[in-house]
């Protein structure tokens, strides 16, 4: 599985959780730290655990891959996931307003995830 169906994948585990307005941001030419970055929004602290959760669950089933690093998971407010080539950013509005990845990333390509039926 390359870098792009693992990002495709955590999207879609993100989606399944009813996550909000998940973005996928190709950082390939233009960082070292990942190729793909997904980020997605969560409405609560119990929504962002669950979201983040199921990323782990569904990389680690299809695609036999744990995180290397995680943070905040605990608290809940913002979710990430380091897999190495695919960074997850899971927020709660205000987190995700205040850090503004989409913009801090605007350099690389972004496209918005839309679901397999849609």
């Amino acid at each position: 599985m390359d870098s792009e169906q693992l990002a495709e994948l955590a999207a879609d585990a993100c989606d399944d959780r009813k996550a909000t307005d998940i973005k996928l941001i190709h950082v390939e030419e233009v960082s070292t730290l990942a190729d793909w970055m997904v980020v997605a929004g969560g409405q609560s602290d119990v929504q962002v655990r669950a979201i983040a959760r199921s990323v782990e669950d569904r990389l680690e089933l299809e695609a036999q891959r744990l995180p290397l690093r995680k943070e905040g998971v605990n608290e809940g407010r913002w979710a990430l996931l380091d897999y190495g080539e695919l960074i997850v950013h899971v927020l709660m509005p205000d987190e995700r307003g205040y850090y503004d990845l989409e913009a801090f990333w605007s350099h690389g390509e972004t496209r918005v995830f839309l679901p397999s039926g849609s």
